[in-house]
């Protein structure tokens, strides 16, 4: 049945589960595979530096096929895309556990994170179907709440199944799970309108090489690669880029949303999201090195000092929610982010012996006020957009997120480059600056002409 504000209950909590399902595979392989790194090295035989592959591989499939997967969605039906998403993650993960060698396991992930971006490019689109517009914030709180949820859970799943099995079973355990989210999801996800336009290959394959080689190259500036290859790489960046822009221009429904783009709401809520992601981003990559290296705490208490963040995040998602769709996302994004930094910087000048509760407690507080912006931005990016571009703007959506957590990452390394001995702490005081312009960027969805939300 096509919806025309939601669906009706029992639909709608089915619909709600399909997407749960498939948040809860995608960002729990991700916290799982990171924590296995170490053992598949081994077990490969493979140097850290060729098994870092296992991630990257996965990370840039998701990133260069969102925008594409999404406009299919427009052209196709979202629930198509979702399904086949989630096909093709299922039969990835069979095809990791099934992996000996680090070449087989490789090119799994990268069909892997075709299948990921599947579900993650238009989940926000379906989200927009499945709830009436006055729950769409209550609707992306709770699917905050459950990717929070699943990160905070994945390292200890992980260290959980290492500690009985080998690590081929932490892909195992997707495939059940996959089948009986594919077995809800054909009854459950709603119909939506498609337009009869065809898919734009060539598109495709600029975005591919453009945010594929931007993200090669913000790794490389990272990690120190030679500066005439990163140079190139940017500059085959912004090339495939403008020349991707100029094609989109005479598009009425374009894969990169240029049209949404003019929308300043739209805007302003993808600046804020990729700013307040950067933050995220050099906290988490950060935060271990501070707790390991130089405040001499071993893994496990590491480990549980990590959890509140993502705890208080999925606390405070679904209450945050509820309010985006009362009140406005800059004020809701203004004052979470303002949390947010205001935690970092006193994570930057934690006192030189702390205790855990000194650490508990500042980072509740990010977590809280990261909560508390992402849902309301979420909110705001998908309804400021009409209704038939929400493809677009769910696509953007990840892609934004995903663009902050790259940047902050590479300034990660960038920091520890420049100082070895401070590099934790300068990565934090640029977290706090992070979110403070993501603070600033939200508050000027307050003036009036960004307020317009079309419908």
């Amino acid at each position: 049945m096509e919806s025309a504000d939601g669906l009706p209950l029992p639909q709608r909590t089915w619909g709600a589960l399909t997407i749960w399902l498939g948040l809860t595979l995608a960002v729990m392989d991700g916290a799982i595979a990171n924590v296995a790194l170490p053992t598949i090295a081994r077990d490969v035989n493979a140097d850290p530096a060729s098994a870092v592959w296992v991630v990257n591989a996965y990370q840039l499939a998701v990133t260069v096929s969102l925008l594409p997967l999404a406009a299919l969605g427009e052209r196709r039906g979202y629930r198509r895309v979702y399904w086949a998403g989630l096909g093709v993650f299922t039969l990835a993960s069979l095809a990791c556990a099934l992996s000996h060698t680090l070449p087989m396991l490789t090119l799994a992930r990268v069909l892997q994170g075709f299948g990921a971006a599947g579900i993650m490019s238009v989940n926000g689109a379906l989200v927009r179907f499945i709830y009436p517009r006055r729950l769409i914030g209550r609707g992306l709180g709770l699917n905050a709440m459950v990717a929070s949820t699943s990160a905070a859970v994945g390292p200890t799943v992980a260290a959980g199944i290492l500690s009985i099995a080998p690590w081929q079973w932490l892909f195992a355990i997707n495939v059940p799970l996959g089948l009986v989210a594919l077995a809800v999801a054909a009854r459950a996800l709603p119909k939506t309108p498609h337009s009869e336009q065809k898919f734009d290959f060539s598109s495709a394959t600029l975005n591919a090489l453009t945010f594929g080689l931007l993200i090669i190259g913000i790794d490389g500036l990272g990690h120190g690669a030679a500066g005439l290859v990163v140079g190139a790489e940017l500059a085959g960046a912004l090339g495939f880029g403008a020349w991707l822009v100029v094609r989109q221009l005479a598009q009425t429904a374009p894969m990169l949303p240029v049209d949404l783009l003019r929308i300043p709401l739209f805007a302003l809520s993808v600046a804020t999201s990729i700013a307040a992601f950067a933050g995220q981003s050099l906290a988490f990559v950060s935060l271990p090195f501070l707790f390991e290296n130089t405040l001499r705490w071993g893994e496990v208490r590491t480990g549980l000092l990590m959890t509140p963040w993502p705890v208080a995040v999925a606390v405070v998602a679904p209450f945050a929610g509820r309010l985006a769709d009362r009140y406005a996302a800059g004020t809701l994004g203004g004052i979470g982010l303002a949390m947010m930094a205001a935690g970092l910087a006193l994570l930057t000048f934690l006192p030189p012996e702390p205790s855990p509760a000194d650490v508990v407690w500042r980072m509740m507080l990010c977590g809280a006020g990261f909560g508390f912006f992402n849902s309301p931005n979420n909110r705001a990016m998908l309804t400021a957009a009409p209704r038939e571009r929400s493809g677009g703007a769910s696509g953007m959506l990840a892609t934004a997120r995903l663009l902050g957590q790259t940047v902050g990452a590479a300034l990660v390394a960038l920091t520890f480059a420049i100082s070895p001995a401070r590099g934790p702490q300068l990565a934090l005081a640029l977290a706090t600056l992070a979110a403070g312009l993501a603070a600033l960027a939200s508050l000027s969805r307050l003036t009036p002409v960004a307020r317009a939300e079309p419908r």
